[in-house]
Parts: C-alpha cells; sequence; structure tokens
C-alpha cells in the first residue's frame, strides 16, 4: 500500500513538473539567463581595442551614484511616475465608469476610448508631434485664438516632460480602462439593487461598494502603470530625444543612449540591474503586503 502511495505522488510530482517545464524554460531563457549575464556584464569595465575589458566589482554602480546626469534621470523618471501612474488610472476609473453605465451609443464611447491604445507608439508620438509644433502646430493655433503667444512645448525645459507625461497618460488611460470595464462587469447587479431599496446615492454606492471592489484590479493597473513608467522610450525617440538638457531623459532610453550611443555596455548593464532590484523590491511589497489587503485576507 505504501509503495503505491509513493509511486502515485511521484507520478503526480512528474506530472506537476511536465506541466511546469514550458513556462521555466521560457523564463529561464528570456528572463533568467539575460537578467543574470547583465548582471555578470555590468561586473566588468568597458571593452576598447586597446584595453580589454577587467573585472572592477562594483565600480560601474559608483560611477553611477557619482553621475549627476543619473540622478536627473532618475529624478525625471520619479516625477514622470508620480504623475502618468494616479492620474491615468484615475482618467480610467472614470472612463469606465461612465462607459459601463447605461448612455446612448455606448459601444461608441467604448471605441473612442480605446482607440489610442491600438495606435502603434511611433504613429502617436507623431501625431502628438503635431500638435506640439510651435507656431503650426493644434495647440499653438487654439492659443493664438485667444491671443496667446507661442510656445515651444518640446523645446523648453519646463514644459518638455509635462509634455511626455500628458501624451502617456493619453495613451494608457484607456488601456486600464478596459481592465475597469471587464471588473466592472463582474459586479453583481444584486448590489446595487439592494443600494437603490435602501436609498443609496450613486456616489455613496460606487465609493462604499463598487470602488473597494475594484480593488484587486486597481492593484493589477498600478503594478503594471509601475512597469510602463520605467520602459518608456518611443515616445522619446520621436518628440524630445532627452532633451533639452536631459529635461525629459528617463531611465530607459538613458541605458538605451549609454549602450548604444556611447557604447558603455558596463554601466548600462549597471542601471539596467539597479532597475530589476527596484521592480522585485516593488513585487515583493505587493505579494507580501498589498495583495493580502486588497483581496481583505
Amino acid at each position: 500500500m505504501s509503495k503505491h502511495v509513493n509511486n502515485e505522488r511521484r507520478r503526480q510530482a512528474i506530472y506537476g513538473w511536465l506541466l511546469l517545464s514550458p513556462a521555466a524554460v521560457m523564463l529561464t531563457v528570456f528572463a533568467f539567463y539575460p537578467s543574470a549575464a547583465t548582471f555578470w556584464s555590468s561586473l566588468f569595465s568597458r571593452h576598447t581595442r586597446r584595453k580589454p575589458s577587467e573585472f572592477v566589482g562594483t565600480e560601474n554602480y559608483a560611477d553611477l551614484f557619482a553621475d549627476p546626469t543619473f540622478w536627473l534621470v532618475v529624478q525625471n523618471n520619479l516625477f514622470y511616475a508620480a504623475v502618468t501612474i494616479p492620474v491615468s488610472i484615475g482618467i480610467a476609473l472614470a472612463m469606465a465608469l461612465w462607459a459601463n453605465s447605461k448612455i446612448p451609443l455606448r459601444g461608441f464611447v467604448r471605441t473612442a476610448y480605446f482607440t489610442p491604445t491600438v495606435l502603434p507608439m511611433i504613429a502617436a508620438a507623431n501625431l502628438w508631434l503635431f500638435f506640439y509644433t510651435p507656431g503650426l502646430g493644434v495647440l499653438d493655433q487654439i492659443g493664438a485664438f485667444f491671443g496667446l503667444p507661442s510656445v515651444n512645448w518640446l523645446g523648453q525645459p519646463e514644459t518638455a516632460l509635462w509634455a511626455i507625461i500628458i501624451v502617456t497618460i493619453w495613451k494608457e488611460a484607456g488601456f486600464f480602462m478596459i481592465f475597469y470595464l471587464a471588473a466592472l462587469q463582474t459586479i453583481p447587479e444584486d448590489l446595487k439593487e439592494a443600494a437603490d431599496i435602501e436609498g443609496t446615492s450613486r456616489w455613496t454606492y460606487t465609493r462604499r461598494i463598487v470602488i473597494p471592489l475594484l480593488m484587486p484590479t486597481t492593484l493589477f493597473i498600478m503594478v503594471n502603470a509601475m512597469i510602463n513608467s520605467v520602459k518608456l522610450i518611443d515616445h522619446l525617440f520621436i518628440l524630445t530625444k532627452g532633451g533639452p538638457s536631459d529635461a525629459s531623459k528617463l531611465i530607459l532610453y538613458y541605458i538605451w543612449e549609454m549602450a548604444f550611443a556611447f557604447f558603455d555596455a558596463p554601466h548600462a548593464a549597471a542601471m539596467t540591474i539597479l532597475i530589476l532590484a527596484v521592480l522585485c523590491i516593488v513585487a515583493a511589497i505587493q505579494f507580501l503586503y498589498l495583495d493580502r489587503r486588497t483581496h481583505y485576507q
């Protein structure tokens, strides 16, 4: 009997590992190995024709921490994330609540909200380049109608990053709305009927019932928005190229610039590892703290 039980457990274990093996192979090839190789590369000096790379340990990380441009880029990215994440989520929630209500042309409204999401990143950036062009752009044409002077939105340090932020919010809000819209349709109608019987206002019902039930979706969207906030590069190529004076340069663009413009792969690898470390910390906070509170465990 004991031998039969052991054989059954062994078969179940083998079956489980067989189910896990495709995901394990994919993660190893496309995540674990590249991360390990990047970390190893960050421990060596820059390779030149006259001087081969040498093991330098954490020297590349120390160089980054002593680089004022690196800290400027980090500051830009933190500000970019602090604005785009909550604003995109808030607008997405508002759009989903409206698109889920009983309004005329509801299908058209949902399509209109989601349209920016399906546009390629380069196409969206070129579209907004038409809006931002000094003198000829749509924004300046509207401003001229009210007697306002022309503004070089992408050419001024004070406005360049804000211009990128607006494009990101416009692009991501519709994408996040889809998740909220799907979650709203899973909320039982009985809750709304009970709230109506009790005389609960629409605002109270939304604040007390709908938003708490949407918290798992909000957490999922928040994590995705955090990841998106450190991987923006397409818009910067078209709109500002990180300028002027690095005012709109974000971390992924700086990594690309360091690796392929300055041919300094070790420092680019070090920045990549730092990003991965930050994202791992965020993931740990999600799984160890926020996930339990979100699901009311």
